[in-house]
């Protein structure tokens, strides 16, 4: 069996045509398996959707308990057969509810990696390598001048700010599924315990990590707060609200971004972010290639992203690789301003 005959591109997204199935389809379909949660990933309409437990929660959060027809929930690690073809879901380290998706038949295995990253993240399973014949990564920052520092780093340079300016607020753009919840996480594991404020389009998806057991501390509405009550305070919110007319409340706040995306500085400042946090819920360059080593697949596509760089590091270690320049997966809309122009 070629890989081509268990898993195509098309422009629906992969479709699998013995179990007549999609992975992460960017339009309505009969039948679509869901990575993760975030609205590139995971659409309305279709049919019959099979995700996570926590990605079919989200997904109704944040598009409505109707969003599909039908919902199957999927366990990590234990497979469910259709047709001749069985599936599987393993970690991807993404955001809560992320997986991998194995598709296998006797001869032959195929792991989609849908997002993920490698930093160990509390609010998440941890991404698990699967050795594969064809793996199909994603390459959002595939290119050797993303390498991620340590989150943790990273939060310890916004504390200090907090600490330099504790007048002045700090507003900080997240994504609102699985940055949010993890800049709260790393907050708290580097000794902050003062209340985070919320943009309200943040409240609903963390409440609902709360309520998976996820330590976040004390965690409020930002709604109905007055000026001097925030002052110092740290307030998260979606990064096109960094400057909007929502964010003209604060008196003189120090704007942050937490993306991978600020490792671009100039784009930072262009941006108007005074305060560049690079924290990444992907994969960086080098964390790409460990990756790959690791599933020892000798054929490796690369569905989005930087794919060229990528595919031409491949062809250096004697492995087959090809882009498959999948159209829609970008960032959510809430940060898709931050992906314009950032490369060099």
């Amino acid at each position: 069996m070629r890989p081509s005959d268990l898993l195509q591109p098309t422009s629906s997204g992969l479709y699998c045509p013995l179990a007549d199935v999609f992975i992460d389809p960017v339009r309505p379909v009969r039948r679509a398996l869901i990575s993760h949660a975030h609205s590139d990933h995971a659409r309305a309409g279709h049919d019959s959707v099979l995700a996570t437990e926590e990605t079919i929660a989200i997904m109704k959060i944040r598009m409505g308990e109707a969003c599909a027809d039908h919902f199957q929930a999927m366990s990590f690690e234990k497979p469910i057969h259709i047709n001749d073809v069985d599936f599987t879901f393993y970690p991807a380290g993404h955001v809560l509810g992320s997986a991998q998706i194995e598709v296998s038949t006797k001869h032959l295995k195929i792991v989609v990696s849908g997002d993920y990253k490698r930093e160990i993240d509390p609010t998440c399973v941890p991404f698990e390598p699967v050795r594969c014949d064809v793996f199909v990564t994603e390459a959002t920052f595939g290119l050797p001048v993303f390498r991620h520092p340590p989150a943790s780093n990273e939060i310890r340079r916004l504390l200090k700010s907090v600490a330099m300016f504790p007048e002045r607020p700090h507003l900080v753009g997240v994504y609102s599924l699985g940055k949010a919840q993890r800049v709260l996480a790393l907050l708290r594991a580097a000794g902050y315990q003062e209340p985070v404020y919320l943009h309200g389009a943040l409240e609903k998806v963390t409440t609902y990590y709360q309520e998976k057991g996820i330590e976040l501390g004390a965690v409020l509405p930002v709604a109905a707060r007055t000026r001097n009550e925030l002052k110092g305070a740290v307030i998260l919110c979606p990064p096109g609200s960094l400057n909007d007319r929502w964010s003209r409340r604060f008196i003189d706040p120090v704007t942050a971004c937490a993306s991978g995306w600020m490792r671009i500085r100039a784009r930072a400042k262009q941006r108007g972010v005074e305060l560049p946090l690079v924290i990444s819920d992907h994969a960086d360059w080098f964390d790409l290639q460990r990756t790959i080593k690791e599933t020892e697949a000798p054929e490796i596509w690369v569905t989005h992203g930087q794919e060229d760089a990528l595919v031409h590091w491949c062809h250096s270690l004697g492995r087959s690789a090809l882009p498959l320049r999948m159209v829609g997966y970008e960032d959510e809309p809430d940060g898709t301003a931050e992906r314009q122009g950032l490369l060099p």
